[in-house]
Order: C-alpha cells, then sequence, then structure tokens
C-alpha cells in the first residue's frame, strides 16, 4: 500500500487479506440486503506497518478489518456496494504526548481516511483485474 505519513514520520502498511465469497444469503453480515444472490466478504488475517520499528512496537497497536461488497442491481445498471468495519487501537509514543490532543485527533482521522481510500481503491483495481483475467479464462476455455 501507499505509506501514510504521520508528523515527521512514514510508514507502509503491509496488509494480507481474506476474500471468501458467500452466495444466497448463507452466513451474511448484518445489514445485507436479503435479494443480494452473492457477496465478497473480506477479512484482514495479517498486517504489519513497515518503517515503525523505533517508534512502535507491534503490541503497542491492533488494527482489526472487517467489510462486504456485494453488487446493487437497481434500476439499469449495476454498481459495487459495501461496507467496512475497521478498529484501530494503540499506546500513544511518549514523544506524541506533547502534539494537543485535537492537532493528534484531526491528523489520525486524516491518516485514517487516507488508509481507508487507499485500501478501497486497492480492492477496486484487484477486482476489475482479477475479473478480466477470469473472464479472459472463461473464455478460453469455451473456445
Amino acid at each position: 500500500m501507499l505509506p501514510i505519513e504521520f508528523l515527521f514520520i512514514t510508514a507502509w502498511p503491509v496488509i494480507d487479506m481474506r476474500l471468501r465469497c458467500k452466495c444466497k444469503g448463507i452466513e451474511y453480515p448484518p445489514g445485507i440486503p436479503p435479494n443480494v444472490s452473492k457477496l465478497l466478504e473480506l477479512d484482514i488475517i495479517r498486517w504489519e506497518l513497515q518503517g515503525l520499528d523505533d517508534v512502535l512496537k507491534p503490541s503497542q497497536f491492533s488494527l482489526a478489518v472487517k467489510g462486504s461488497l456485494y453488487p446493487d442491481r437497481n434500476g439499469p445498471r449495476s454498481r459495487l456496494k459495501g461496507q467496512l468495519q475497521m478498529n484501530i487501537s494503540f499506546v500513544l509514543p511518549h514523544i506524541l504526548a506533547l502534539v494537543p490532543e485535537d492537532v493528534r485527533r484531526d491528523v489520525a482521522d486524516s491518516v485514517l481516511r487516507g488508509l481507508l481510500q487507499n485500501m478501497k481503491s486497492k480492492v477496486n483495481g484487484s477486482l476489475l483485474s482479477d475479473y478480466a483475467e477470469f473472464k479472459k479464462e472463461k473464455q478460453k476455455t469455451l473456445v
């Protein structure tokens, strides 16, 4: 993923995701419309923030992400809809305790929004390229 910058610190998130396809409403998460025939569930199974070895120990930071993507076929066009739940907790390094709380909150909000947008674009890009590859392979088997 793209690097995240916070004050004078740069970190490179490395995330492994598990994707599962669910169908026919079986084990769908809450909030998914009942007419959705298939859904893609995503979970982060491993993560690492490279570049923070001197600032933040892995035991001081936790990240949990669960989400789902599904087609919204209302009207003439289909589009992709989804939901995402992200939980982050960390122990603030002593040096950052000197930064005023409202500044830390604004910067943290900006960093998290950037991380979420980065994840969204990576997932969407991967889905499109994976689907294009699947479609190409499917056409080869039909010929």
